[in-house]
């Protein structure tokens, strides 16, 4: 298929999001035809493997390792999703410096803002606390559900809903792990939606979570939906990883790392003080306003794509 297109357009650069890590192999059949082969690096595919298989040997996690560095040796440029990822770039990769680039996965201010909230919004509690994303075995949601059980049965907090934006393999088990232990009045699973309807969701919740847990990847990687409650003017609660704090910075509360009852308390924390909700709220708005948003991270895309032809 993309020596038809190529035929047909003889387009100069071919540009791989990963994973997976293997179109370097098409690259190369081009690369006599003078195109020039981009490495958008957005996972961490040995560390990916780790996370989902626990396994650092074999000949599986090998295979994932030769492909992301002949991905990028193969990359005239490369095209990391924030500072760890450039670091990978210049060791494992061996990369030089100018040749990647920093683009991470902004919101675009244009098309994600506070909106009129849904009707019933709050599912008709006082406060919503609201989860984005993915429900992979990797990104948490087993230890969200504890912290809610525990805020639910512990706390004995009866004035908040939490509602889970999104599907994926998990969500079949997430949603029995919710009805065996009588938290369906408090938890929805809204299953996907389309994107327009996040910013209306988000413009009726009190807090939003990220509770992807600290792996070798996770602690690398920029969630998007931390982004996306600080575009929406949300306090966020997650786990204290490197690049979340990096990102976050102070519009965020931080638990220890893969303690669900810490998270519990930091989710509380919020829910009791409207003032600190406000605080964190406005200082995560600004952030994207004044820097981590697509407007400003699209003028680095284009000189990526000016370096790889030049």
């Amino acid at each position: 298929m993309t020596i038809k297109i190529f035929v047909r357009t003889r387009f100069q650069i071919l540009q791989a999001c990963n994973p997976p890590d293997t179109i370097f192999l098409i690259a190369l059949l081009l690369k006599p035809f003078g195109v020039r082969f981009i490495f958008d690096h957005h996972d961490l595919s040995p560390e990916l493997f780790e996370s989902k298989f626990g396994n650092r040997v074999g000949l599986l996690h090998t295979l994932t390792q030769l492909a992301e560095y002949c991905s990028f040796r193969v990359a005239k440029v490369c095209i990391a999703t924030n500072d760890s990822f450039k670091e990978i770039a210049m060791t494992r990769g061996r990369k030089l410096a100018k040749d990647v680039f920093v683009v991470r996965n902004c919101p675009d201010l244009a098309s994600l803002r506070r909106l009129p909230p849904l009707p019933d919004a709050k599912f008709g509690k006082s406060l919503l606390v609201a989860y984005v994303g993915f429900m992979g075995s990797q990104d948490g949601l087993h230890l969200l559900l504890e912290s809610i059980d525990h805020i639910i049965k512990k706390e004995k907090r009866q004035d908040v809903h939490f509602v889970l934006i999104g599907a994926g393999t998990e969500l079949s088990k997430l949603q029995t792990w919710v009805a065996q232990n009588g938290l369906n009045p408090f938890v929805t699973f809204t299953g996907q939606v389309p994107y327009e309807e996040v910013g209306a969701y988000l413009s009726g919740a009190d807090v939003g979570v990220a509770p992807d847990p600290k792996t070798s990847m996770n602690d690398k990687s920029t969630m998007i939906k931390i982004l996306e409650y600080m575009a929406c003017g949300l306090p966020v609660v997650l786990f204290d990883l490197k690049e979340g704090r990096r990102i976050a910075d102070s519009a965020a509360l931080y638990a220890s790392p893969n303690d669900p009852i810490d998270f519990a308390d930091k989710i509380t924390t919020l829910l009791d003080s409207e003032e600190l909700r406000r605080k964190l709220g406005d200082c995560g708005r600004k952030r994207v306003e004044n820097h981590l948003n697509w407007a400003s991270e699209k003028a680095t895309l284009l000189e990526a794509y000016e370096t790889a032809l030049s």
